[in-house]
Parts: C-alpha cells; structure tokens; sequence
C-alpha cells in the first residue's frame, strides 16, 4: 500500500473518532477495518478539537476518503446533491487551470518565441519566414486524385452499375 495512503487513512481513523455515533454506524464495518488494516500504525495524527475541520492540517487523500465517506454513507439526497454541484464546479475550475496552463495555442506561442529570441540574436532567420513556417506547418494539403485511381475508379463504377 502506498505510504501516503496509509498516512491519509489514520487520518481518516482519528477523524472519524470525532464524528457522531449515529454517523460512524452508517459506515461498513469492513470498511473501517479496511482502513485499520491499511493505515500507518507509526505515523501519528491527532486533531485540534479546539479547530473545525475544514481547519485542520489533513491531506488531499484524506480529505477525498472523507467526502467519499460522507457523500457514500452519512449524506441525505439533498446534501447528495448539493455536494454533487459543488465537485462538479471544481472540476471545472481544474479543467480551467490545466486549459490555462497547457493551451496548446500558448505552447506553440512559447515555442515561437524561444526561437525567435534564438533567430534574433544569432540574425540567422528574419522574423517574417519565421511566421511563415509555422503558418505552412497548420494549412491542410488539398488531395489530388492520381490519373491512374480515377481510371480506376470509373471502371468499378461501370462494374457495379451492371
């Protein structure tokens, strides 16, 4: 089992300690052992009481292993469904970040200009052929049907008429 997993589920253990007795119930008891089998008995986290939780000092993991807790046991349907909206929108916004962060129109721009700073200084290539190429590189090649394909061709269709 991977450490930071092992980490994140006696993490989890020790908030759910917390948690309302009703709660804690709905969660399977093969899964709470999984969660004891599968934690770090050497690693040691506690909570400050003192703190709510979204104050606490717990990882990503953890944090996702308790949603997937909340969201799969102890959640009515409207809580359900508020919590279905709010990670859809942070997909979203992820998705935002990673187009922002890897546009492909962006990367291509970074590319040009990381040889055109290197033409410029070295003067090997003037800017405007340097344009050009990349314009030549994104237009579509027209398809230009051979002579003998179109002989071909009109001979399978007379075939295929009769």
């Amino acid at each position: 089992m991977n450490n930071t997993y092992a980490k994140s589920y006696t993490e989890v253990l020790e908030i759910l300690k917390y948690i309302p007795k009703s709660d804690y119930e709905k969660i399977p008891k093969k899964e709470i052992e999984f969660y004891k089998n599968n934690c770090d008995k050497e690693y040691q986290f506690s909570i400050n009481e003192n703190l709510p939780l979204n104050e606490q000092d717990i990882s990503k993991k953890t944090n996702a292993v308790l949603v997937s807790i909340f969201k799969n046991y102890i959640a009515t349907e409207i809580q359900k469904e508020k919590l279905k909206v709010i990670l859809k929108d942070n997909l979203y916004q992820d998705e935002q970040i990673k187009q922002k962060t890897y546009d492909v129109n962006n990367i291509f721009l970074k590319k040009e200009q990381i040889k055109k700073d290197t033409y410029d200084a070295n003067n090997i290539f003037p800017q405007k052929e340097h344009k050009k190429e990349y314009e030549d590189v994104n237009t579509l090649v027209p398809y230009k049907e051979n002579i003998f394909i179109k002989i071909l061709n009109k001979i399978k269709s007379i075939f295929k008429r009769h």
